[in-house]
């Protein structure tokens, strides 16, 4: 720490103090919630402190309890962050790394000064670099993938350009935006049919298969599209890909080179897809940890990794989901702050390789603290 004031109560000098946000605006606000309370237990105590920002789903910044028990997952229930009065404040000037929160009574105390952020939000208004430039303009260091590589795999349509255009197979697809579809739904229509049925409707910028439906027929198109409309003005179609769904973990290297897990593999029923359900609400039988392939596919896939991982820029982490077929992988997206509760791929792929969950959480910390922007 730079000040040189004494140390507000509860924190130790020489700990490494992490500003966790969590919660947030998007419809993933529940998941991330989880994600914080996996963290919250999982970090090691005698290396860091941790300063909870709960943001609700109002937007509202607020200084909620450093309990994993308040935030984990209770059966089919999700916790939320409960709007408590507080409100914390980020520094009015990049010279400072003070948060302050102001009480439900009006009083104001000092938290200290944070070393790192840790924003484990998923979806808009956090995973989409919107988070990013607010801690970038605070000066405030903080962990994972930076402004433009967070905007750009956010959004799934130029995401696939962008990895496209860097010699990667991608699965093809329409944009739809919703004035074209309010326009003329009719010719929209019989343009994404082209692809030939099924089809899978998603909205463009949002994650957590989020307001994602597979249409097996013309009827069933409204409906689809309707729904993803709700979550982004902008969505894309694309036709289904046979093949195995297969993910790696990405981990930027202390030296810059990306550093890839052993793949991961979703097992789904022939006729369903890896629905938000599926990912957060079922059991373990749909991952397998690591992926039945051959040595040369996992040296594919991890090769394939590294390269989306460049190609967006990408800093801190990313998983990057790929389909396997009869004549090798296609990429279908970059997640820059995938699912992380302990239960998750991402998580559980480097588990497999030999990095474990605290460990994990430990490192990309060091990442962030050290990150250059």
């Amino acid at each position: 720490m730079s000040s040189t004031a004494p140390a507000p109560a509860g924190i130790v000098p020489g700990r490494t103090r992490v500003a966790v946000l969590f919660g947030g605006r998007s419809s993933e606000h529940e998941i991330s919630c989880v994600t914080a309370g996996g963290i919250m237990d999982a970090v090691d105590r005698s290396r860091y402190d941790l300063v909870p920002v709960g943001i609700t789903k109002d937007g509202a910044f607020t200084l909620q309890p450093d309990d994993p028990a308040a935030w984990a997952l209770r059966g089919q229930e999700l916790p939320t962050v409960a709007d408590n009065g507080s409100r914390v404040r980020f520094p009015v000037s990049a010279d400072s790394r003070e948060l302050l929160v102001e009480r439900p009574d009006g009083s104001v105390e000092s938290l200290g000064e944070v070393d790192v952020v840790f924003p484990i939000l998923h979806g808009p208004f956090g995973e989409d670099g919107t988070i990013q430039g607010l801690l970038e303009t605070a000066g405030l260091p903080y962990v994972g993938d930076g402004v433009l590589a967070s905007a750009l795999a956010m959004d799934k349509h130029v995401a696939k350009a962008v990895l496209e255009h860097a010699g990667l197979r991608v699965a093809p697809w329409t944009t739809v935006l919703r004035r074209q579809w309010q326009a003329d739904p009719v010719d929209v229509a019989r343009s994404v049919a082209a692809h030939g049925f099924p089809l899978f409707v998603k909205p463009a910028r949002a994650g957590s298969s989020m307001g994602v439906s597979r249409v097996d027929e013309p009827a069933q198109l409204g409906a689809a599209m309707d729904l993803a409309f709700e979550h982004d003005t902008k969505v894309i179609v694309e036709p289904r890909v046979v093949g195995r769904e297969v993910e790696v973990a990405v981990l930027e290297g202390r030296d810059g080179v990306p550093r890839t897990s052993l793949p991961g593999e979703i097992v789904v029923a022939e006729d369903g897809f890896y629905d938000f359900a599926a990912k957060y609400l079922g059991g373990d039988e749909q991952l397998l940890c690591p992926a039945p392939l051959s040595e040369s596919e996992t040296d594919a896939i991890r090769s394939i990794g590294a390269r989306a991982f460049e190609a967006i820029g990408g800093a801190g982490l990313a998983r990057v989901d790929c389909f396997l077929t009869d004549d090798g992988f296609v990429v279908n997206e970059v997640n820059t702050m995938p699912g992380f509760t302990p239960f998750s791929m991402y998580p559980r792929c480097w588990a497999a390789s030999g990095l474990s969950y605290p460990e994990l959480v430990a490192e990309l910390i060091e990442l962030g603290r050290t990150a250059v922007r």
